[in-house]
């Protein structure tokens, strides 16, 4: 059938019900089909897409008039020329609105909103925190509870903007908090690349950030290796007039040299007085693999006082709180505050760098040295079986550095103490 052309809005005007036509066409595909839904007239708009003909609906008749049919006729082939299908840019926009409004309605509801960036990150942390130390874990979930979710958590995952981002990152940088400010970036990018590769988000609005915020450096632990100032620092933590599980704490920290997240969480079950020696499963390290500790003497001895108050069972060092949670992470750094030690002169990891430079400074090996630190391997199938690498003169190592210890304790005003190193 012939089409009949649109001259003028006239055209239109004059369309009677008896009227025969099947349809109008203004040219280009845009037609008005005549006599559909109930009598009303239809625009419509014929296309080709990837070599197949499809047809968009532009509204009824009188409602979108002509000069109305003609723009939307034409923002549609403008979106033929970008690649786009008119079609299902309509219905994603659709989608869209329907899901902007049952966001806001969970939000109102005080609901938990799918694609939020808090559910993204929670399904994020839910994966890889199985192959983190349990430390590592705490540190990464909490500073989420506290510097993003509060103020991001709620938003879709793909409605966050690097001005968001920047925002929430100013709020933590106005504490001072130059180091945490980075974290929380590194955190929130690990996020959005999770929601790019599962096909939430189309790239990482922290990318554009670089440059944004101050500087920051990671530095080494401030530390003490001056045998006359450890000596000190000995006899301080040995005359500590705070809590009981506080001093034994401070006093195993330089014996032993693990890592604080790794003294707090020990746990009865893991350590064999009879063998001497701790075994901290692969669960609780850094390095994901299973680390033994030899127990020196004097280790035993702080040990032994501190099993009738906390063991057999459960944690070495119970916090104070009813929830089952060992020792507060902050509690030797506090202790070290009150002996008078700022964070600047010493931290509780800083009794791993005291070690590392005092026992290579005494001529113990440095594979030695390492594998105690348990410093990781970068091969872990490798570290997974060298857990016992060089135990035997780790063992001997461990009491040479105890009573090394001692002698620095005993000693005022100390001279450079030789250790010998037991071949």
């Amino acid at each position: 059938m012939a089409l009949h052309l649109i001259s003028s809005a006239a055209t239109l005007k004059a369309i009677k019900p008896g009227d025969l036509r099947r349809r109008l066409s203004d040219g280009g595909g845009l037609y008005l089909l005549l006599f559909v839904k109930g009598g009303s007239h239809g625009w419509r708009l014929d296309y080709a897409f990837e070599g197949r003909r499809k047809t968009l609906s532009l509204g009824t008749y009188p409602t979108v008039g002509l000069g109305a049919a003609r723009q939307k006729a034409s923002e549609a082939r403008q979106l033929l020329t970008t690649g786009v299908d008119p079609s299902q840019a309509r219905q994603q926009k659709k989608q869209s609105v329907v899901k902007q409004r049952q966001i806001e309605q969970l939000v109102e509801a005080g609901l938990p909103v799918p694609e939020s960036f808090e559910a993204v990150a929670r399904e994020w942390f839910g994966k890889h925190a199985p192959t983190w130390a349990a430390s590592h874990s705490d540190k990464i979930i909490r500073r989420l509870e506290r510097d993003v979710f509060p103020w991001i958590g709620a938003r879709p995952v793909a409605s966050i903007t690097p001005k968001d981002l920047l925002e929430l990152l100013r709020r933590v940088e106005a504490r001072g908090a130059i180091e945490t400010t980075h974290r929380v970036q590194q955190n929130c990018s690990q996020v959005f690349r999770y929601a790019v590769a599962t096909g939430l988000l189309e790239s990482d609005p922290s990318r554009d950030l670089r440059g944004a915020l101050p500087p920051w450096r990671p530095e080494h632990y401030p530390t003490l290796t001056d045998p006359r100032k450890v000596g000190v620092l000995l006899r301080d933590i040995d005359a500590y007039e705070g809590g009981f599980l506080t001093r034994c704490a401070l006093q195993l920290s330089p014996l032993l040299f693990v890592r604080p997240g790794e003294l707090r969480r020990a746990e009865w079950s893991e350590i064999n007085l009879e063998a001497a020696e701790w075994r901290i499963p692969a669960a609780k390290m850094k390095g994901r693999v299973m680390h033994i500790v030899p127990l020196a003497k004097q280790a035993m001895a702080v040990l032994r006082e501190l099993e009738p108050l906390t063991g057999p069972n459960g944690w070495v060092f119970p916090g104070n709180r009813t929830n089952g949670e060992p020792m507060s992470e902050n509690t030797v750094n506090a202790a070290l505050r009150r002996l008078g030690y700022s964070r600047a002169v010493m931290t509780a990891h800083g009794f791993r760098g005291m070690a590392s430079t005092m026992l290579h400074e005494l001529g113990w090996p440095s594979d030695v040295v390492e594998r105690q630190l348990s410093h990781a391997e970068r091969n872990t199938v490798k570290a997974a079986y060298n857990h016992a690498e060089h135990l035997p003169e780790r063992r001997r190592m461990m009491q040479a550095w105890a009573d090394h210890l001692d002698k620095l304790r005993r000693a005022q005003t100390p001279k450079a103490t030789a250790l010998v190193v037991m071949k």
